[in-house]
């Protein structure tokens, strides 16, 4: 078996991430509908090569999209916690971030008989309760924050960041951390948003993104005996004909390279076996 592991997520926002933010025209809520377009193309390709990957989806896509999360169970994936309505915990209330848990947690549940094993935070921004809730509520893992690269680790709580900016960092605690970053995110490479003060241009070729996908698993592959590189895409975003065929190509390249595809729930208890040894 290849020590190399690659999970390929993707986060089915669809509509949910855009009505969140305000975004509820027609026209912006078209860009989100987009995703049950790519969504089964997606699905498509995964299952052309074989791929078992993990799906963050959040509580209201699975209510307005229940079709196609049964095709994403159906077919192996893993469904993992992404909120309720796509609204950060980091601008939640306690109570209110505890809620959505449950009620994302509840629709998981009657999609798969079972809850989710891994969370993804909308927007990747936890707040100060989150890794207690999601311990709270049996979570293996999470896949918010930045530490690293190709390693997870033990995510800490209680940090303390004094006035003068010193850290005094917190505790490790049982939930492992399944480190992402926005540089293999498809979002931010490829999404046109016009604000009002300001545009985040996107729109980038595949060909300068694909290169950078492939170099950071070649680095992985020649630097370090085991690791795990996890890829996030969002349907409405990598759905898109020549971000697809991008795809593909990095598929091919990762599978000529030596990559192992998991779920993200299998390489952490690969994770976990690895260091208990």
């Amino acid at each position: 078996m290849s020590p190399h592991i690659v999970c390929l997520s993707f986060d089915f926002d669809a509509v949910s991430s855009w009505i969140v933010n305000g975004r509820s025209t027609p026209t912006m809520m078209s860009r989100g509908e987009f995703g049950a377009v790519g969504a089964p193309r997606v699905l498509s390709l995964l299952k052309k090569y074989d791929i078992a990957s993990t799906w963050f989806i959040p509580g209201v896509t699975l209510q307005t999209y229940p079709e196609i999360c049964e095709m994403v169970a159906a077919e192996g994936h893993e469904i993992g916690h992404h909120g309720w309505s796509h609204i950060p915990p980091a601008n939640l209330p306690y109570e209110e971030e505890r809620d959505q848990l449950a009620l994302g947690n509840e629709a998981i549940e009657r999609l798969c008989g079972q809850k989710a094993r891994g969370y993804r935070s909308p927007s990747w921004d936890l707040s100060q309760h989150s890794v207690d809730l999601l311990l709270e509520q049996g979570f293996i893992y999470d896949s918010s924050m930045m530490g690293d690269d190709y390693t997870p680790y033990h995510v800490r709580k209680g940090d303390i960041i004094h006035p003068d900016a010193r850290v005094e960092f917190g505790s490790p605690t049982e939930l492992i951390e399944m480190p992402i970053s926005w540089s293999t995110d498809d979002f931010p490479h490829f999404e046109y948003i016009r604000n009002k003060s300001s545009v985040t241009p996107g729109l980038r070729a595949t060909d300068a993104v694909l290169d950078n996908w492939i170099g950071d698993f070649e680095y992985l592959r020649e630097t370090l005996d085991w690791g795990i590189l996890t890829y996030t895409c969002h349907p409405f975003c990598i759905g898109r004909g020549h971000r697809m065929l991008m795809l593909e190509k990095l598929i091919i390249a990762l599978i000529d390279g030596g990559a192992r595809f998991l779920t993200m729930e299998s390489a952490v208890k690969e994770f976990l076996m690895r260091r208990a040894n």
